[in-house]
């Protein structure tokens, strides 16, 4: 190591202190390994700099202590108190929420990494969600990071003086970061793989067109999201203009630093439920997500799928999958499925497509024993997430570009079996994390341990070698479903391509 990135060992506090040109960080065991938390990739975004691209992180001196979690970013409460509930984000106050933890298996050594990117509709979430937790991956040589990224307004509001797709440009910056300073962590920075779910699914397959992102990971995981959730420059003003009509401001980066953080987290749900209500014509565009990367012909300079289809990220290997019943989050949990009608799945359905009975009698032929909420659950998944992931993995497959894909279909018990493979449902398979408080409710305290050791292995592998286990996606379409007992299956997503196709997501 150089004279900027030194180890010292503590045996007796069992902690180390790692030093690098930003300044010495002491961490502490944790398993096998060594974690580091809340150690800031980015200036602190407040001030005049609330609106502006991340700036390089503040050098200080002294020992910082990175034994414990760091500040959470700015949100906006989530709008659904069971969801909260059932998996809550954490929070804590501070300057700085532009930070990452690491779980390093040695910091003498050269781990392959990998950064996961959270979740929560480009509004909420956290890097330091307790079942993200990475012991697991450094037991088993997996360098792990866990970021936080400006959301909501202040990640993704358009402002016509302003940098664009903050959020994803700190994104960016956490691996800028890691490509700088991961070696003395232990990490291998030619060997770095970006994974995420739901909304930081979506954030991976967009940073795949990204250009200033090229040559900072080289494999790439999405669970449950693809490229296809993003604006249009019409569409981000639509929203910013909204924003300022609530707040009664000029909808700008200066007077928008002037307002006070929890008067812009009222507007901004407001905002968010007044687009996506369905009440207003005008807004029929909006069907589920406010906030989310913007088509602005600089930092992303076309749609994601459009890119990937045309080569973008030829040389990226992609893991991609998605839950069987993804939508069922939305709808056992909270009630609406004891809410649930023809009428209001037909209005429901409207939203998505022009011609919602011939969609909806498509479904019914396909699933003939299905209530109205199952359908709801069956039509909402597959315009969400599953007709989008087969979409990418063609685009992909016409390319020319290597891709694995998977099927969670795992159905726990819970909520009288009614729930299904949902939404969120494999992420503490993935990271081997069944006995954390987080989603515990949703898949009951006997989830199955064999499962989570054969998905968290084939992620390991996967970040390792570039092959998760079974072949690649295909001409036969070939997926790995995994369950009590993973199985290939050939081109389960069939019916959901047959049912959207050509209609626009």
């Amino acid at each position: 190591m150089s004279e900027v990135e030194t180890a010292v060992v503590d045996e007796a506090a069992e902690t180390r202190v790692v030093s690098i040109a930003q300044g010495a960080f002491r961490g502490a065991r944790t398993g096998s390994g060594w974690a580091f938390k809340g150690v800031p990739y980015a200036a602190p975004p407040v001030g005049e700099a609330r609106f502006d691209a991340p700036r390089p992180p503040v050098p200080h001196y002294g020992i910082a202590d990175a034994t414990d979690w760091g500040p959470t970013v700015s949100t906006p409460p989530q709008r659904s108190a069971v969801i909260d509930a059932l998996l809550p984000d954490p929070h804590r106050q501070g300057e700085n929420g532009l930070n990452l933890n690491l779980w390093s298996p040695d910091l003498e050594g050269t781990a392959p990494v990998l950064v996961f990117i959270h979740g929560g509709g480009f509004a909420t979430g956290a890097g330091s969600t307790t079942a993200f937790d990475g012991t697991a991956f450094a037991r088993d040589g997996v360098l792990a990071v866990t970021i936080n990224y400006r959301l909501a307004v202040e990640g993704f509001a358009l402002l016509p003086d302003a940098a664009t797709n903050r959020g994803l440009r700190d994104q960016v910056a956490a691996l800028e970061w890691i490509r700088d300073n991961i070696t003395a962590f232990g990490g291998d920075p030619g060997q770095v793989t970006i994974a995420g779910e739901s909304a930081g699914a979506m954030a991976v397959c967009t940073l795949l067109a990204v250009p200033s992102a090229r040559g900072l990971f080289h494999r790439a995981i999405s669970q449950s999201g693809t490229g296809h959730h993003v604006h249009s420059r019409e569409q981000a003003e639509t929203v910013a203009a909204e924003l300022g009509l609530e707040l009664g401001v000029e909808a700008n980066a200066p007077a928008l630093t002037k307002v006070p953080v929890e008067e812009l987290h009222t507007a901004t749900n407001a905002v968010i439920t007044r687009l996506t209500s369905g009440q207003d014509p005008r807004f029929a565009e909006f069907r589920r997500l406010v906030f989310q990367p913007v088509v602005d012909g600089d930092f992303l300079p076309e749609h994601p799928v459009d890119a990937i289809a045309a080569g973008a990220a030829a040389d990226v290997d992609l893991l991609i999958g998605v839950n069987t019943e993804e939508y069922g989050l939305f709808v056992t949990p909270t009630g609406l499925a004891d809410a649930m009608t023809a009428q209001v799945l037909t209005a429901t359905t409207a939203r998505l497509c022009e011609d919602p009975g011939a969609m909806l009698a498509t479904y019914r032929e396909q699933l003939p024993e299905a209530t109205p909420a199952e359908l709801f659950v069956a039509v909402q998944s597959d315009w969400f997430c599953i007709a989008p992931t087969d979409r990418l993995l063609e685009a992909r497959q016409a390319a020319g570009k290597a891709s694995y894909a998977y099927q969670f279909a795992w159905r726990p018990t819970t909520f009288e079996g009614g729930l299904g493979a949902c939404h969120t449902l494999e992420v503490p398979f993935v990271f081997d994390t069944l006995d954390d408080p987080w989603g515990i409710e949703l898949r009951g305290a006997d989830a199955p341990r064999e499962l989570a050791a054969r998905m968290h292995g084939a992620w390991v592998a996967f970040v390792t070698t570039g092959e998760p286990g079974w072949p690649a996606y295909g001409e036969d379409r070939t997926f790995c479903r995994l369950d009590l007992t993973d199985s290939l299956v050939q081109d389960p997503l069939a019916f959901s391509r047959r049912a959207w196709q050509g209609i626009a997501f």
